[in-house]
């Protein structure tokens, strides 16, 4: 990590199971260290997340028996060969977690038991120097902060039988001088939508995804119609550009048996040159800004020729296509199959794997 070196040891490794944002068990580690700057303890916590539509090269979130055969793994084989252990030998730490599971996808232990003793002891070892995690981990010069990704409407795996295929309808304030302003702008687009929603759905009653976007009762199209109005009425209010963007999330949507891509809404298969032609569409018509996940997770052809024919200006993002493992990003860079990549810690399981 960068920074000053942390004298502070692990002193404790305490696991708790708790209940996630969508009401799923899943793991919470503490982490106590003492010895740092005064001498006095200092602790780390971090909880583990689990996504709807994981990609099959993602680590496994619990081992067989879920969260609580995680938690004895956790108190009888990890923590003792934690506790004495620097706080800021994060790597060593990291490493002594692949050790101890002996698998290539935490199928031991559990990626969310991982990924959050890995968080929580770099917590731990910040907070031991009195500096926050982002100056901890990225030095004096990590002051700026991503465009905020704003999830205004769902489909997919985080909606209804009802509502569109597509998985997440996006706005992204990208004119936005700071975070603020596109924090209240993606709220404002919320709002909008909603509105718009309204006048199209006549079923709709309010209804939200498990990540709180609207979930109507819509097709694709009158669904990212909706979202991009919206985005084009509020950066007229705003002043600045707010352009839409989509989550695919093709991977749920592909039949590998049929080899094509199953579009429930509409009752429309694709194949891979069809799904090509239709995101090339949406990104001419829609402006879109950024698409993530066009093509399935195994597709990197399919991905390289729709990142060589799309607008520069239009980001292709692979998710589940690289699963934040660094052999499937390598193989994406060689392939030209995207221009932009999501960093997951909990699809690796470790922080010293993410970075």
């Amino acid at each position: 990590m960068v920074g000053d070196r942390v004298q502070a040891v692990i002193k404790s490794v305490i696991p708790y199971r708790i209940l996630d944002s969508r009401g799923d068990p899943t793991i919470e580690i503490e982490v106590v260290v003492r010895g740092g700057r005064g001498a006095k303890a200092s602790f780390g916590r971090a909880a583990a997340p689990s996504g709807v539509s994981k990609g099959k090269h993602e680590v496994i979130d619990f081992p067989e028996g879920g969260v609580d055969a995680s938690i004895k793994k956790v108190r009888g084989l990890i923590a003792p060969k934690l506790i004495g252990v620097a706080a800021g030998e994060q790597e060593k730490i990291d490493g002594l977690l692949h050790e101890l599971d002996g698998t290539s996808n935490f199928s031991k232990i559990g990626g969310n038991a991982a990924v959050a003793i890995s968080m929580a002891v770099a917590k731990a070892a910040a907070s031991a120097l009195g500096k926050p995690l982002y100056i901890y981990l990225g030095g004096g010069r990590a002051i700026r902060l991503p465009y905020p990704l704003g999830n205004v409407l769902g489909g997919g795996a985080h909606a209804g039988k009802m509502a569109p295929d597509i998985q997440e309808f996006i706005a992204i304030p990208v004119g936005a001088k700071r975070f603020t302003d596109a924090a209240f702008a993606n709220a404002q687009v919320h709002k909008k939508v909603k509105t718009l929603i309204e006048a199209k759905d006549m079923t709709f009653t309010g209804g939200k995804g498990d990540e709180v976007a609207w979930a109507p009762n819509l097709n694709n199209l009158d669904a990212l119609e909706v979202v991009s109005r919206a985005c084009e009425e509020v950066a007229g209010e705003v002043g600045f550009e707010v352009r839409p963007a989509l989550d695919v999330a093709s991977s749920s949507l592909y039949d590998a048996k049929k080899q094509k891509y199953v579009y429930e809404r509409g009752s429309v298969n694709r194949d891979g040159g069809e799904q090509t032609d239709f995101i090339l569409e949406l990104i001419r018509t829609y402006k879109l800004f950024y698409v993530e996940d066009p093509m399935h997770e195994e597709d990197f052809d399919g991905f390289a020729e729709l990142t060589r024919k799309a607008d520069k200006r239009c980001l292709i993002c692979g998710d589940d296509l690289f699963a934040t493992n660094v052999g499937r990003l390598q193989k994406g860079i060689k392939a030209g199959a995207a221009n932009a990549v999501l960093i997951k810690p909990n699809q690796i399981g470790t922080l010293s794997d993410t970075l």
